[in-house]
């Protein structure tokens, strides 16, 4: 057999590096403008600067007009509901009809270019609809995750003052449906701001009681718009105006809004799909996330259909709709060619079934590769994941903030080596540093604080909402000239970045700086761990210590006491006494986002008995008495 050709990964980021204009004036070629920018970057506007300043575009037009034209017929949305039991597939031709009249429903009510519209929403596709309509006319979307608390959602409304809010009658998770229209209703109460109108889609399992004179049915108002023949056309909006907001999750106080503009996220995420994630036009794509996240808006909704590329939209879990192995049949119903999701999926996956025994009742001839984000992606769960699929796993990493890849595996340039715990090297566009306190660069296999060389590329926000100065403060002061991603990692002799946690992560164990995601791979690489936790806990002699939580594999035959001796043992031998871990403990579950990052900030708070208070993002709220509950047993 041949050997795979080099990848044209070096070529393409030196490339970058010498003329970071010309790359990006190039990767601008593949979108359609209104007005072609003629300056690629401008250093004198924003807080670090603005990427196609005089170019104007309308995100809508290249992720649904231009393929309608093209591509007709070619599913851009399959939306796959194993909750409801329903399949449904949306051409580019029938998208661009569907939005077009629901954004002339949103002009109908008053919405103009730069008003805000709240979409919370659950995984529909009327949820893609209202943000690709809001698009359309130059509307900016925020939309919050679905089930959202009221409190939660009225810090949201406060701080963009949306015109409009589209919403449904309920979400289903899992076996729960959970009717927003009562959330919905309390947060509205609780706002200063109040929207001109909510618009509710009815679903079958709950219906909203509707308030008159505000809230307007979705069905009903569609259907009128298209009896009328009432289709909004696309609003040219400058490559700088915003495209959406969209929170950060767990903030506390007055929440996060990052913005994205239009012109460099059109012509960063058409650039990611073919180089980064190596799919073609035509082929389908499936991020299994929801579109409450960045993940959902950059990799559900945007960079596919920009693309021209299929996207899926899955409404259920990775366990329990029906089975492990509900993720192995969408792949294998659609013809999936690339796959994101987040590690701690596959870590439920592997609890559940462990031998991987439901993958064999479906054939994956499509899927080539496997994409974790989300969180750290451990060796075990990437290597399982590798053998029972036998396609690449390729960890990435990158944040909310940046809106796509920081650092990854360009599939589409040509794969580069894998390296279990790295999620490799940079893309096009991120200058990474790994720096001390001081922000001096340090030498490789050196822990230290992973931050950006400014400019931010195309795509990255250049903002927070109506906040610039808590922007600079919070993301480009402690390190001047550089972006602070809050996160610790090292770079090897090759280059590759490894992160370790966040930098409140790193715990100091009697002066000594130890990494608590080293801890978790440890951990993790015990045979009948399904998935694990390390916080610092406060300690009056050594300032810190380590504990570990984990969750043990199905049909574990040992008693967790036994599990947890060899735990110790194992990080003992693996990273030494230094690490003073002398405390695992087994639990059913460990408490995570409904987007699968586990909540180990709270944890950590609960550890030390220190003032809590509940996560707005948390999954199940039960779970957090069980991790008190356990801390208190063993201590």
């Amino acid at each position: 057999m041949d050997a795979p050709a080099p990848s044209r990964y070096p070529g393409v980021y030196a490339a970058w590096q010498a003329d970071p204009v010309a790359f990006w004036a190039e990767q601008a070629k593949a979108i359609d403008w209104v007005t072609a920018p003629q300056t690629v970057f401008d250093a004198s506007q924003g807080a670090y600067g603005r990427w196609f300043v005089d170019g104007v575009c309308n995100t809508c037009f290249n992720a649904v007009d231009r393929h309608a034209a093209s591509r007709p017929d070619q599913a851009a949305i399959i939306y796959d509901s194993p909750v409801t039991g329903t399949k449904r597939s949306i051409s580019f031709a029938e998208l661009k009809h569907e939005v077009a009249a629901f954004a002339a429903v949103l002009q109908g009510l008053g919405v103009t270019k730069g008003d805000r519209v709240i979409v919370y929403m659950p995984m529909v596709p009327e949820a893609a609809i209202a943000m690709l309509a809001c698009a359309r006319i130059g509307a900016i979307h925020s939309v919050v995750f679905g089930g959202f608390a009221a409190k939660e959602l009225a810090t949201r409304i406060d701080d963009c003052q949306p015109k409009v809010i589209v919403s449904a009658s309920c979400g289903i998770e899992g076996q729960k449906v959970v009717a927003y229209k009562p959330l919905l209703d309390g947060a509205i109460e609780l706002s200063a701001a109040k929207p001109q109108a909510c618009i509710i889609l009815q679903r079958p399992q709950v219906a909203a009681d509707l308030i008159e004179g505000r809230d307007l049915d979705w069905t009903d108002l569609v259907a009128s718009a298209k009896a009328s023949g009432r289709e909004a056309d696309c609003v040219p909006v400058a490559a700088t105006d915003p495209l959406y907001v969209l929170y950060t999750s767990g903030t506390t106080g007055k929440p996060k809004g990052v913005v994205r503009d239009n012109g460099g996220h059109l012509v960063a995420l058409n650039w990611s799909m073919t180089n980064l994630y190596g799919v073609q036009p035509g082929e389908v794509f499936w991020a299994a996330s929801d579109v409450g996240w960045v993940v959902g808006h950059s990799y559900i909704v945007y960079a596919p259909l920009i693309a021209g590329i299929t996207s899926v939209l899955y409404e259920g879990k990775p366990v329990g709709t029906p089975d492990p192995g509900a993720y192995w049949r969408v792949i294998s119903d659609h013809g999936v060619a690339a796959m994101f999701t987040a590690p701690t999926a596959f870590r439920a996956i592997k609890k559940e079934d462990p031998n991987a025994e439901h993958l064999k009742r479906y054939k994956l001839d499509k899927f080539r590769t496997l994409f974790l984000a989300g969180e750290r992606a451990d060796p075990d769960t990437v290597l399982w994941a590798e053998k029972i699929l036998g396609v690449p796993v390729i960890d990435h990493w990158w944040q909310t903030e940046t809106g796509w890849c920081i650092v990854g595996n360009p599939v589409g340039l040509g794969m580069l080596t894998v390296k279990p715990g790295s999620p490799t090297v940079p893309m096009p566009g991120y200058d990474v540093r790994i720096v001390d306190e001081a922000g001096k660069d340090l030498p490789a296999n050196t822990m230290g604080s992973i931050v950006v060389k400014l400019p931010l590329p195309p795509g990255a926000f250049p903002t927070l909402w109506h906040q610039d100065e808590r922007f600079k403060e919070s993301y480009l002061s402690q390190f001047p000239g550089f972006y602070s991603t809050s996160d610790a990692g090292f770079v090897d002799d090759d280059g590759y970045l490894y992160i370790m946690g966040r930098t409140d992560d790193i715990i100091n164990v009697a002066g000594h700086r130890l990494s608590t995601g080293g801890m978790e791979e440890v951990l993790a690489s015990h045979p009948d761990v399904a998935e694990c936790a390390v916080i610092g806990m406060a300690d009056s002699l050594k300032g810190e210590v380590p504990c570990g939580f984990v969750v043990l594999k199905a049909g574990v035959n040992k008693r967790p006491e036994e599990v947890e001796k060899e735990l110790v043992a194992l990080v003992r031998e693996k990273i030494g006494p230094v690490a003073a871990f002398k405390l695992a403990i087994a639990v059913t579950r460990l408490p995570k986002t409904r987007s699968g990052k586990i909540l180990r900030g709270t944890m950590k708070k609960i550890a030390d008995g220190a003032e809590w208070s509940m996560p707005a993002t948390i999954d199940d709220p039960a779970v957090l008495a069980e991790i008190e509950e356990a801390l208190k047993t063993r201590r």
